[in-house]
């Protein structure tokens, strides 16, 4: 049968547009209309039905290329069986009264709208057939909906949504409504092309860099060129000479040039003269490799999970493996420059960008001008590549200061070179791993010491292969640091994934076992007897593992092929890969990688499956040139001609296939990536017999 929901009559707010009459439907964001939570349900976001027939849904959420601006329209358009021409959506302004969630990070936002998206469509379909019904003068369950029309199906009359809309918009809500079973789904998992792609494809696309509005200075940002240091002595003397330079501002350790145009301002940055104060120790990721491994070697690290005893089954074990592997700092280098449009005001201000948390922008903005958050009026552009670095707020706060100091509005932007240095990396860290093997050939104990940057350690403690293992201990030590870090694409995901899956290898190869087969075993103690709380689904982990195995044909790869394997759980997805790799004349080659991926019901399989390859790319292409070393103070690659991408030759075909295991969404712009670099990993073993236990391959393991 096919779900119902009920709600009461606070649970949707339904409004007649006011000029043009219609349907405006508004609903609670991120949390399903049933009779247990119905009460906590606020309005916040909207759907209307115009009389013209077209349907018009407002997205809260930043658009950075996750399809949500394709996605949320299918899931309304799914229940509400529209015509998809039909269908339309617009980007909302920030407002946390009216929205839940809005941000665009953590894979979160479909799995965070999708019940509430659905109830909205089902209701209006239901509002909507009420007023064909009462019109016709005949029984509701006599009327069928398809395409944006209500048919009466024994006359075969129809009346299409718009004629519709403005008597709908008048009408009670209903008690309950009559979700779709998944087996009734036209729309969704299918293929539909992305709302923005003709746009983008064709140039005509605008990004918060395009950004041009009257009287608009444009601000070239200087910040450090080296970590930790502070903002000396500033000439502008010459800068101000430069033809176009307006005016030259500062706030602490930021200097920005403003002029009426970009080429003007960075002419005019490039004249700076400007003493910058360093600290007494200057960074350096040698200092930071050495301070690693010294405290994971003489401190007491913080406990984050813990199962029986570690120490004492290592004691015991008749064999003790043992393995260090090294992460270096990582840039986001987002293809669209760091930039951001504002327009201060006495008593208010105006903000639009491609931020992936606009409320946090807010708040920053109101903090620096001394204004109530409702005085800040914020606005997004879609985002021309974020990977976590648009989740800080740094960009936003320049143009506020930026703007207040010249008494007009400005657009700041930051050269490549100032994001490379000053962009926030992923955390470099050092990872201790020991596994103790008992007289009976059983294993018996895992033990991780993460050293890191980051107060959190950068692993993620309660995956798996926690719950097989009777004996499990994860301790983080933490490094403070000059060198600035934050989320990047699938923050602590994308290091654990490939540390725990290369190091679980190297357990399984020391007991002979082979690499698929032994992880089953694993999962089958987690999931029928497990050692502590297991905060993932083995069942659905074996499920994408059995899967990948199939597509790839494990143990029997073409000839000259090698096979890699791993597994990993992230934003609620499971995601497991195999990759086929081949050596020729000491060079490696990643040829193809399979992904088996359950994420729950796939909204846009077109979408879906941009996001899978995407994933397996980024997260190969990182691990096997990403470097970003610390060398007196300053980061060595500073820009796209030293700091190394993969490449269109080098990409492998990623072949992925979506399990349709019955849940709801969940996560899928990150899962992809975190197994990939360990897949490759493994292989690479497979085919050579070297391990891979520093990133990157390239300029380590393999170079070596």
């Amino acid at each position: 049968m096919s779900p119902a929901t009920t709600y009461d009559r606070r649970s949707f707010l339904k409004l007649s547009a006011a000029a043009s009459g219609g349907l405006l439907l508004s609903f609670r964001w991120g949390q399903a209309a049933t009779p247990s939570n119905a009460a906590t349900f606020q309005p916040n976001a909207f759907l209307s039905i115009a009389p013209s027939g077209k349907i018009t849904l407002l997205n809260q959420n930043p658009e950075i290329g996750q399809g949500i601006k394709t996605a949320f329209p299918m899931i309304i358009g799914e229940e509400l069986d529209v015509a998809w021409e039909d269908v339309t959506i617009e980007q909302a302004p920030l407002d946390t009264d009216q929205y839940e969630r809005q941000v665009a990070g953590g894979s979160g936002a479909i799995r965070s709208t999708y019940p509430t998206l659905r109830e909205a469509g089902a209701s209006a379909r239901a509002l909507l057939v009420t007023a064909a019904a009462k019109k016709w003068g005949v029984k509701t369950a006599d009327c069928t909906t398809a395409n944006s029309t209500v048919t009466h199906t024994p006359t075969g009359k129809t009346l299409s949504y718009g004629e519709l809309a403005t008597a709908a918009a008048k009408l009670p809500l209903p008690d309950s409504v009559r979700l779709k079973d998944a087996s009734e789904f036209t729309l969704l998992g299918t293929r539909v092309p992305g709302t923005d792609v003709p746009k983008i494809v064709t140039g005509q696309q605008r990004y918060g860099i395009d950004t041009k509005k009257p009287g608009m200075l444009y601000g070239a940002i200087t910040n450090p060129p080296e970590h930790g240091q502070k903002l000396g002595k500033v000439n502008s003397s010459a800068a101000l000479k430069v033809a176009g330079v307006v005016k030259v501002v500062s706030w602490p350790d930021k200097v920005a040039v403003l002029a009426t145009n970009t080429y003007a301002a960075f002419k005019g940055k490039e004249a700076l003269q400007i003493e910058w104060k360093s600290p007494k120790v200057r960074e350096s990721s040698t200092r930071l490799s050495a301070a690693f491994a010294d405290a994971i070697k003489n401190e007491t690290g913080d406990t984050k999970r813990k199962v029986g005893n570690v120490e004492q089954a290592l004691q015991k074990a008749e064999r003790v493996i043992e393995a260090i592997y090294k992460v270096p700092f990582l840039p986001h280098a987002p293809m669209e420059p760091i930039n951001m449009y504002a327009d201060v005001k006495e008593d208010s201000a105006y903000l639009l960008g491609p931020m992936q948390t606009p409320a946090n922008a807010q708040r920053g903005a109101a903090r620096i001008l001394g204004l109530s958050e409702d005085k800040i009026t914020t606005e997004m552009t879609r985002i021309g590549g974020g990977f976590g670095r648009r989740l800080k707020t740094d960009f936003v706060e320049d143009a506020v200061h930026a703007s207040q100091l010249a008494g007009a509005p400005v657009n700041i932007v930051w050269k490549r070179e100032e994001d490379m240095i000053n962009g926030g990396f992923r955390p470099a860290g050092l990872y201790h791993y020991r596994a103790g093997i008992d007289a009976q050939g059983q294993f018996t104990a895992w033990h991780l010491q993460s050293a890191s940057v980051t107060p959190r350690g950068a692993v993620v403690n309660n995956n798996f292969p926690n719950g097989a293992v009777p004996n499990y201990q994860v301790d983080i030590h933490h490094i403070r640091t000059d060198v600035s870090t934050g989320a990047w694409r699938s923050p602590n995901h994308n290091v654990c994934a490939y540390l725990d899956q290369s190091f679980l290898e190297e357990v399984g190869h020391a007991l002979g076992k082979e690499p698929l087969a032994f992880r089953l075993e694993l999962l089958r103690q987690a999931e029928t007897s497990p050692f502590g709380k297991v905060d993932y689904e083995p069942a659905r982990m074996r499920g994408v593992l059995e899967a990948a195995a199939k597509m790839a044909n494990w143990g029997k790869p073409p000839s000259g092929r090698f096979q890699g394997i791993s597994v990993h759980f992230s934003h609620h997805s499971y995601v497991a890969q195999v990759a086929e790799v081949s050596v020729s004349d000491g060079n490696i080659k990643v040829h193809k990688v399979y992904c088996a991926v359950d994420c729950g019901q796939v909204i846009n399989l077109s979408s879906a499956e941009n996001q899978c390859e995407g994933g397996v790319v980024d997260g190969i292409g990182c691990a096997w040139f990403g470097d970003m070393p610390i060398i007196d103070g300053a980061s060595a690659n500073t820009n796209f001609n030293t700091y190394r991408l993969i490449r269109m030759n080098e990409a492998p075909e990623v072949e992925t296939r979506f399990l349709d295991t019955g849940y709801p969404p969940t996560g899928l712009g990150e899962p992809a990536l975190p197994p990939a670099s360990a897949a490759v990993a493994n292989a690479v073993f497979a085919a050579t017999g070297v391990r891979m236990r520093n990133l990157p391959f390239l300029q380590n393991d393999l170079k070596a």
